[in-house]
């Protein structure tokens, strides 16, 4: 297992009134869907924006920042992840408040929370959130959506926290979204965000939920241990449909498999390890590249070090 130089004391010097909780070491396995993954070199969580502000501004330039959710969608490579992984929770970054059609959510606060919560103040529009199995924060970084609906069909503005601790704010058009993806900085810590429904029925709301739901189970392996889709669709293509022909449904790499009820979920059917997860995913990819001459893209992240790559 890696161990990485505890720098825990050095960040405490350096920002003498942090109050949020810093561990050393931290495994990162048990946070991700995945189940796979070495340990975060130090794990913060930080008490509210202005705490995680005073760590941002006070952290050694040098020092690598990594910023997790619920781990829904990401490998976390089995060396582990150097430097300062960043994962908000708590009240700070988990409430949502509604005001008229507005809802101000907490980047921590999990997409299908948000969906519920809409649909009980009567706001349309944001019932898909039901189909994504993340947080508001990645939902911002990735332009999630599902079932129709993208993050960029209702958000109003987001705020962060950048490199150097100062809070950021962004309009709807500064996010600037595309699929599956927004060209807001990549230093910034979104922190909360604001969304804007529409007046609808409670009902037709829940009954619209209730179908998202539904489908989900009917055509995803959302029981097994998955990191949701692996590749993103390319133009005028579903990832699904080339990875099938490409003969890829059901193939094993040591202890990991593509899902034989979806072809673009990798699952962890037997202990597999992180490379066992990535390398069949670069497996799939070269085989629909051989057979359509498509270039898959992963809409997965991967953050960390191979474990070949540490020192022991």
């Amino acid at each position: 297992m890696t161990v990485f130089p505890d720098i825990t004391p050095a960040i405490r010097d350096r920002a003498p009134g942090l109050r949020g909780r810093l561990i050393a070491n931290q495994p990162l396995s048990d946070l991700t869907w995945f189940r796979v993954g070495g340990p975060a070199q130090v794990l913060f969580t930080p008490a509210d924006p202005e705490d995680l502000g005073v760590l941002l501004a006070a952290l050694d330039p040098e020092t690598p920042v990594t910023v997790i959710g619920l781990g829904s969608n990401l490998i976390v490579r089995d060396g582990g992840v150097p430097g300062v992984v960043i994962r908000l929770g708590g009240k700070a970054f988990g409430a949502v408040e509604i005001d008229g059609e507005t809802l101000r959510v907490g980047t921590a606060v999990p997409d299908m929370r948000l969906a519920k919560a809409a649909a009980e103040a009567g706001l349309d529009g944001l019932a898909f959130f039901r189909g994504i199995p993340g947080s508001i924060g990645g939902a911002l970084r990735m332009n999630a959506g599902a079932h129709g609906g993208e993050t960029t069909d209702v958000l109003v503005e987001a705020h962060g926290v950048d490199r150097g601790g100062n809070p950021r704010r962004f309009t709807h058009a500064e996010m600037g979204f595309a699929y599956r993806h927004s060209s807001a900085p990549d230093d910034v810590i979104f922190t909360s965000a604001v969304f804007r429904g529409r007046p609808g029925e409670r009902e037709s709301i829940e009954a619209e939920m209730e179908r998202v739901t539904a489908a989900r189970e009917a055509a995803q392996p959302i029981r097994e241990r998955t990191g949701g889709s692996t590749f993103k669709n390319p133009p005028g293509a579903k990832a699904w449909q080339l990875v099938d022909a490409a003969g890829c449904r059901g193939l094993v790499v040591g202890g990991a498999q593509v899902s034989e009820m979806h072809c673009n979920f990798l699952i962890n059917r037997d202990n597999a390890t992180a490379a066992d997860i990535e390398g069949l995913g670069e497996e799939v990819r070269r085989r629909v590249h051989e057979t359509s001459g498509v270039e898959l893209h992963w809409e997965i992240k991967r953050i960390g070090l191979d474990r070949s790559t540490v020192s022991r």
